[in-house]
């Protein structure tokens, strides 16, 4: 709340209806941020449109001049805006518009700008959806995408997001059905992005990318298209870039939908457990599982020791190195290597490991069962007796690599 008390106060404005309203209740709760803002504009739409004669009207000229806002990284519209997209002050343009008294030197004077950015956005990207001639759509996207600077990053994901039936139907109460055609001109272009970006992943450039045509796929909650784009995909790099807790949500959904991921390398994405927390129904499904340096903690090994635990577990390599890593979560780990049959190397190098945290695994790796053929505990905090065990585990079991 006080990070961002707008951002709050939409969600609340959104979602508040889906807990407290009978007839709400039996509704699918919004999933994207691109239903939830559907909702957002929905009840304006409803509390406030039959005080005008054309709502849709006044929303696509206030559209217009939102696009324009986010094509200009504007935020503060004046009277001379609205005359010159024909918008007159109501109190349902007040419903996603708020008046703001100004003062300068010799005078004051009203103005007017959206209660967040991303209302702005939203209603840029419905306008633009809705507009009359379908094949616009896509030389809109194109030249929205060209521009680096990622003002148009936001809008992208809003228009795609339209796309979906679920982020639709809310509006087109009022404001009638999205066309078939600009749809299918979305979807295509989506899909176009997707598979050339593929692959591309070599700068940490390719990788945001990359994951901002994730993030689309996510608006669109289009299985069908993500599927043909990225679920024969098997390999996936997004080592030394910075991702949000939205972020690994949405690397969550796209991995869900692949067949198998032989390789994610998520080394020093800085996630920690919330991300962790976001990825962990998707990660049973990947074979090489790169962790290092993300300040997982011990809550973060519990987590993982639950997809270790998945009977459908296809993790072979798991690398946890520089993770903050102390004796506390050894009983988790030993756990879910009792039961695990895939795993092959685990790498829990550069930690805070002392020798208590031999004895379990060391339990554990007795198993015949047990597939584990490395094990890197290099550079942590293991005493002579520590290390003696490693040595004599060593040699108890043919084939086993310890690097101590």
């Amino acid at each position: 709340m006080c990070y961002n008390p707008s951002y709050c106060w939409i969600l609340g404005l959104s979602l508040g209806p889906f807990f407290t309203q009978r007839d709400r209740k039996q509704q699918r709760v919004p999933k994207t941020i691109t239903q939830l803002y559907s909702y957002y504009i929905y009840n304006i739409l409803k509390n406030h449109g039959r005080e005008i004669e054309s709502p849709r009207d006044v929303l696509l000229k206030a559209g217009e001049m939102a696009f324009t806002g986010v094509s200009e990284k504007k935020i503060v519209f004046r009277n001379g805006d609205l005359i010159k997209y024909n918008l007159q002050p109501s109190q349902f343009l007040s419903g996603f518009m708020m008046e703001l008294l100004e003062r300068d030197d010799s005078a004051q004077s009203v103005v007017y700008t959206f209660p967040h950015l991303t209302i702005q956005e939203f209603v840029a990207a419905l306008a633009r959806f809705l507009t009359p001639d379908p094949g616009d759509i896509r030389k809109l996207l194109s030249e929205a995408h060209s521009k680096e600077d990622g003002r148009f990053e936001i809008f992208l994901r809003f228009v795609v997001g339209l796309s979906s039936s679920q982020s639709a139907r809310p509006l087109e109460e009022f404001l009638g059905p999205f066309l078939h055609q600009t749809i299918c001109g979305v979807i295509d272009w989506v899909k176009e992005k997707v598979e050339g970006q593929i692959g591309k992943t070599e700068s940490e450039t390719g990788k945001r990318n990359l994951l901002n045509t994730f993030h689309y796929l996510f608006e669109s909650q289009n299985k069908t298209l993500a599927r043909v784009t990225v679920g024969s995909m098997e390999t996936l790099t997004f080592s030394g870039l910075r991702l949000t807790p939205i972020d690994c949500a949405v690397l969550s959904h796209v991995i869900g939908l692949c067949d198998t991921i032989k390789h994610l390398d998520l080394q020093k994405c800085s996630i920690q457990c919330e991300g962790l927390q976001r990825l962990g129904p998707a990660l049973h499904k990947c074979q090489v599982l790169r962790l290092g340096s993300n300040k997982l903690g011990d809550s973060g090994v519990k987590l993982l020791s639950e997809a270790l635990r998945n009977p459908h577990c296809k993790i072979q390599e798991l690398e946890l190195c520089d993770n903050d890593l102390t004796n506390s979560c050894i009983k988790d780990l030993s756990s879910a290597l009792r039961t695990n049959r895939s795993l092959t190397g685990l790498d829990l190098s550069n930690n805070k490991l002392g020798n208590s945290a031999v004895k379990l695994p060391s339990e554990a790796l007795r198993n015949p069962d047990c597939k584990i053929q490395k094990l890197g505990l290099s550079l942590n905090q293991f005493c002579p007796n520590g290390k003696r065990n490693l040595e004599s585990l060593r040699e108890s079991r043919p084939g086993l690599r310890v690097e101590i």
